[in-house]
């Protein structure tokens, strides 16, 4: 039982990091609802799928060390043989928490080559959106606070 605690904890935690990552331009931050933004109007030249790299926080390293300590130090009657597996354990978790950290925060994401109206470029990476963009497609670059998210054009 302890341990089925254990795994849905570590379950929970890993999907509650993963909520939190993302940079999708479909989603907006409460503290830039009501914001004015910089437009600016551009054309997409090309567009190339990457992928964005996990985060590691040390979060789930940290909730996977606990939660193998705990486990690990369960598994035996004999205290010496507890600690030992606990701290074996402990070790063992922290590094697959690490790992759950990394993968769950993982996104797929969008390289975006456009040219401003003055000629010149930018390179932008966003998350994959709900609009696919194609080279050759006019856009506007929202630019709020540092963060840049780029869109369709209306017509």
């Amino acid at each position: 039982m302890k341990r089925i605690i254990n795994i849905t904890l570590a379950a929970a935690i890993a999907v509650t990091l993963a909520a939190c990552a993302t940079s999708s331009p479909d989603v907006i931050k409460r503290e830039d609802a009501q914001r004015m933004a910089l437009v600016e109007d551009a054309v997409v030249l090309t567009v190339r799928a990457v992928t964005i790299d996990g985060t590691q926080s040390g979060v789930g390293a940290a909730v996977g060390g606990v939660v193998g300590a705990i486990g690990g130090y369960g598994g035996s009657s004999i205290q010496r043989e507890s600690q030992v597996l606990g701290v074996l354990a402990g070790v063992a978790g922290a590094a697959a928490g690490n790992a759950v950290e990394r993968l769950t925060t993982k996104e797929q994401a969008t390289e975006l080559l456009v040219q401003l109206k003055g000629g010149e470029r930018r390179s932008i990476i966003q998350g994959a959106g709900s609009e696919k963009l194609e080279p050759g497609d006019a856009v506007i670059i929202v630019t709020n606070g540092g963060k840049v998210r780029v869109i369709k054009a209306p017509k």
